[in-house]
């Protein structure tokens, strides 16, 4: 009997090892670094790769900095300047060839892959561009009045999704199997059938989530649900959430996943920025099912939200043109941590993320 109770002892002792392994911190400090400011940007997409943060922004301006030079006088740091330059220019010709009447363009998706950028506009015509050390091809577009593309994620270097708001009766899904080159887009017959008013949000590049497989598509307007596909986007399923939803400017305006199960939306109304009613939903099952958190608490309208890589799912970051959000609860409760706006967010690690708005581009350092 004392062996079975040291035995107990010893198992319980583990037990609450394990349980406690993981300890939310409680961030109250934000500090901010700007890489790059002109009042001419207005960033939505980042993507961190290769020791840069990648942009693409309005009026098709492209760039990169780099993260661990950012102490660095910015004419020094900026490299491929003159590259970056000559996409906007190339770019630019190319779009008014196709649309005379158009003087300039939203870039609202980016993707890195390998030694290759890619770049998605989200106005019609839509034109997606692929760039190389030494080539710059253009290798989808869509002509239609009605397109609209919102965001763009890589399963890997080979695999790539985009996604727009729907043309005919599904949202627009193309994919890529050979690294970017060539785009299919999936028939509706293949789709859940959009709703009425259905669309989604080129806020943050943020509409899609994906974990190994699993991916999450975010859909917003009058009707605000969740697109999953288990396979890399062979095999299409849908399901409803309790957003705020019923107006154009309504619904999830970003997605994160931790991993298979828990994962995040947040959004809201970005004409009532401050109102903070079912603009926060969290699923445990993988987005088959959500529940409302914070409910008439702050934070209000956000445009991204982002998981703090290695906190266990408990540790997120919300951001938007109010200001910058913190939770260490899997989103139940959050702490203002900054009025600084910005659109756009993605973590280096743990305390570093880089963020991107209107006039910016930055570094965000966290710590408690």
């Amino acid at each position: 009997m004392k062996n079975l109770s040291l035995l107990f002892v010893i198992v319980l002792c583990f037990s609450c090892k394990i349980n406690n392994k993981f300890k939310p911190r409680n961030i109250s400090k934000l500090e901010i670094k700007h890489l790059l400011e002109d009042s001419l940007l207005n960033i939505r997409a980042i993507e961190l790769s290769n020791n840069r943060v990648w942009y693409a922004g309005s009026d098709g301006e492209t760039g990169n900095q780099e993260i661990f030079d950012y102490q660095k006088n910015i004419s020094e740091s900026l490299v491929f300047k003159e590259t970056a330059e000559l996409y906007h220019s190339y770019d630019s010709y190319r779009f008014r060839q196709m649309n005379s009447d158009t003087t300039g363009y939203e870039l609202r998706a980016i993707a890195k892959i390998s030694d290759y950028f890619l770049t998605l506009t989200s106005g019609s015509p839509a034109v997606l561009t692929k760039f190389g050390s030494n080539s710059r091809d253009f290798v989808f577009s869509e002509t239609h009045p009605k397109a609209f593309y919102d965001s763009m994620e890589f399963w890997n270097d080979k695999e790539g999704i985009a996604i727009g708001d729907p043309i005919d009766d599904c949202m627009s899904i193309i994919i890529t199997r050979d690294g970017g080159d060539t785009w299919n887009k999936i028939s509706c017959d293949d789709l859940p059938k959009a709703k009425e008013g259905e669309a989604a949000f080129a806020a943050s590049d943020t509409n899609i989530a994906i974990v190994g497989d699993h991916t999450w598509v975010a859909t917003g307007g009058k009707a605000s649900r969740i697109l999953y596909s288990p396979d890399k986007g062979n095999t299409w399923e849908v399901y409803d959430t309790p957003i705020i939803q019923g107006k154009e400017t309504t619904g999830i305006y970003s997605i994160d996943f931790y991993d298979e199960l828990n994962g995040f939306a947040i959004g809201g109304d970005y004409t009532k920025p401050d109102d903070n009613a079912a603009n926060k939903i969290r699923t445990q099952d993988g987005g088959k099912t959500w529940q409302l958190v914070a409910e008439n608490k702050n934070p209000g309208y956000r445009s991204c939200v982002q998981y703090i890589p290695n906190r266990g799912g408990k540790e997120l970051v919300a951001i938007g043109f109010k200001g910058i959000d913190y939770s260490n609860d899997s989103g139940t409760t959050w702490n203002h941590l900054s009025d600084e706006g910005f659109y756009t967010i993605r973590f280096l690690n743990d305390s570093v993320a880089y963020a991107a708005g209107k006039g910016r581009v930055s570094r965000l350092t966290f710590s408690e």
